[in-house]
């Protein structure tokens, strides 16, 4: 185990910059699929990205049960470093927990598996963090919902590609349950929220 790595600082200024993580998360969710800048001067063991890591001290506590994918686990200092930095705690089935960390789009775990919240607490439901910063576009979707400018186009840079618009179709229809993505990019994030709709841009431009 790296303890070099495990105790190196979380953010420099903690107090300044996991506010500034914060409400850049906020922004994201409140503004589906427009990056918002953030300051991510951290920095985790790999393969945890600066910009995940940086969400996750921003939004995470000790009260808070957190998921890491295979990629994240298979280092200990990962784990480590969380728990020094934030006292979270680590859990083995990613349904239990109210923050997700995918590694890169493939890793995501099942979203209809996650937690869901309910009517009475959706607050309860999960929030996915998706590293993606080496993904790729996975199409071209119309996005429509609260905090969107009439009606936008996106690649879907980020997010799962197989079935992936029928999974966050179901997703949106569970409103006001169900789950909550934050793409972590080099030194932005992008939100997609529950209540944010995907339809095939393709589909449209055929008809």
């Amino acid at each position: 185990m790296n303890t070099t790595a495990i105790y190196a600082p979380g953010f420099a200024d903690p107090v300044n910059d996991a506010q500034q993580v914060f409400r850049a998360t906020l922004e994201a969710l409140a503004r589906p699929t427009i990056g918002q800048h953030v300051r991510a001067a951290v920095q985790p063991p790999a393969p945890l990205s600066a910009t995940a890591a940086a969400l996750v001290l921003a939004l995470c506590d000790e009260q808070t049960p957190l998921w890491l994918d295979d990629a994240l686990r298979q280092n200990s200092d990962v784990e480590a470093w969380i728990r020094f930095h934030t006292g979270a705690r680590l859990v083995d089935d990613a349904s239990e927990a109210l923050f997700c960390v995918a590694s890169s789009p493939s890793t995501v775990p099942p979203i209809d598996d996650l937690a869901q919240g309910s009517d009475e607490e959706p607050h309860l439901s999960a929030t996915v963090i998706i590293d993606a910063s080496d993904a790729k576009p996975i199409g071209s979707f119309l996005v429509d919902g609260p905090g969107v400018n009439g009606q936008i186009s996106w690649d879907g840079r980020g997010l799962p590609a197989s079935d992936f618009l029928e999974t966050w179709t179901a997703n949106t229809r569970r409103y006001p349950r169900g789950v909550d993505l934050i793409l972590a990019d080099v030194d932005q994030v992008t939100g997609l929220p529950r209540t944010t709709a995907l339809t095939s841009n393709v589909q449209k431009e055929m008809s």
